[in-house]
């Protein structure tokens, strides 16, 4: 076994991966936080990972229950990466989410309009999503503040950001998720 690759370690979470998927189209979401936000994920990785992953899931979550999109419960596994192949801070989520999804009635329902959700809804709302969480943990001192960064600081960033577009392609569908877990 290589220390330096773990290849073994990342065939065996393949394999356990790709036993999970079901048997249906999959879908290729990747969410990206903006690198303006990169001192406050140092200064609380544990706190950012987890508003990330919550953050992330209640997007999802959110618009593929919505009837105008699939209005369904779909599975996704996501996984979050924080560094580029050239080791440079670039927290973002891989996240893989199935093609349809069970209804209220616990029918299959499947992605009919050859793609998951619009790529600016789905960047709008977890730009929302992410921007309230960090609202909501600074006033309760459960996010420390970067280095040489005032809460207002922060705060007029946040606003910024707010009116940017954030990264988050939806890639083509894979047959059985086939092309992203390899």
């Amino acid at each position: 076994m290589c220390p330096q690759c773990a290849w073994v370690q990342i065939e065996r979470w393949l394999a356990r991966q790709k036993a999970r998927l079901l048997t249906c189209e999959h879908y290729h979401v990747i969410v990206t936080i903006p690198h303006e936000l990169n001192d406050l994920w140092l200064a609380n990785v544990a706190v950012m990972t987890q508003r990330l992953f919550a953050s992330v899931h209640d997007t999802l979550c959110e618009l593929l229950g919505d009837g105008k999109y699939l209005g369904a419960r779909a599975g996704i596994i996501a996984t979050l990466h924080t560094w580029t192949q050239t080791l440079l801070l670039h927290p973002h989520m891989h996240c893989l989410g199935t093609g349809g999804g069970l209804n209220e009635a616990g029918q299959w329902v499947a992605v009919s309009n050859g793609f998951l959700l619009p790529m600016r809804v789905v960047m709008a709302v977890f730009r929302g999503q992410l921007r309230a969480a960090i609202h909501l943990g600074l006033p309760h001192g459960q996010l420390r503040l970067p280095e040489g960064k005032s809460r207002h600081q922060l705060e007029n960033l946040l606003n910024k950001l707010g009116r940017q577009q954030w990264h988050v392609p939806i890639r083509e569908r894979y047959p059985h998720g086939q092309g992203v877990l390899v």
